[in-house]
């Protein structure tokens, strides 16, 4: 059974959608077609694939991967993002790892949750895989006077080149997936 449903695992047996197999499906088309990525994206899969509306006609394609496989996903990223995205024509492609959120433990109890489970630590990896090639270089919150607060994160001007166009997707990829509003600036630089 060798298929594009192999490049999707869902957790507990649940049926992949349409949309989930349509992504599994461009990424099988890729390890047949693209010699130069076919022995990295061998041993890989995903978990699932969600479409996030950014603005107007504008639409996001977020594939979670699974945890262990990040690392592995993170040398070819740059390569497969290009890929998908002509795949996908007119949509962003965004990676990110799954992670999990464990609840705080019961008082008295002697279980101790680990700190990458914590919501804040996860959304902080999360923001980082949004963003990925490129890195966070600084983060302020401004709180407004009516209690909202606003997050602004620098990213790097290296990449400034790659990731220009996609600040919008960004901030409307992380929304969806944690709530949180987000600004991404670049810094600006004295001369």
């Amino acid at each position: 059974m060798y298929s594009a449903a192999r490049k999707i695992q869902k957790d507990k047996d649940s049926e992949p959608t349409e949309f989930e197999l349509s992504v599994a499906q461009a990424f099988f088309d890729l390890e047949n077609t693209n010699p130069e990525i076919k022995s990295d994206l061998k041993d890989l899969h995903i978990n699932s694939a969600v479409q996030v509306d950014v603005s107007g006609a504008r639409k996001a394609v977020v594939i979670h991967v699974p945890y262990r496989l990040r690392k592995a996903f993170r040398k070819i990223h740059v390569r497969l993002v290009r890929e998908l995205e002509k795949k996908f024509s007119g949509k962003d492609v965004i990676l990110i790892a799954t992670r999990r959120i464990v609840r705080p433990p019961k008082k008295g109890s002697a279980v101790q949750r680990p700190r990458s489970r914590t919501l804040t630590s996860v959304h902080e990896a999360m923001l980082e895989d949004v963003v990925l090639p490129a890195e966070i270089v600084g983060k302020r919150i401004r709180y407004r006077i009516d209690g909202s607060k606003i997050m602004k994160i620098f990213l790097d001007p290296k990449e400034r080149n790659n990731t220009e166009y996609k600040l919008e997707t960004f901030a409307a990829v992380y929304r969806k997936l944690s709530g949180k509003d987000v600004v991404f600036e670049y810094p600006i630089t004295e001369a």
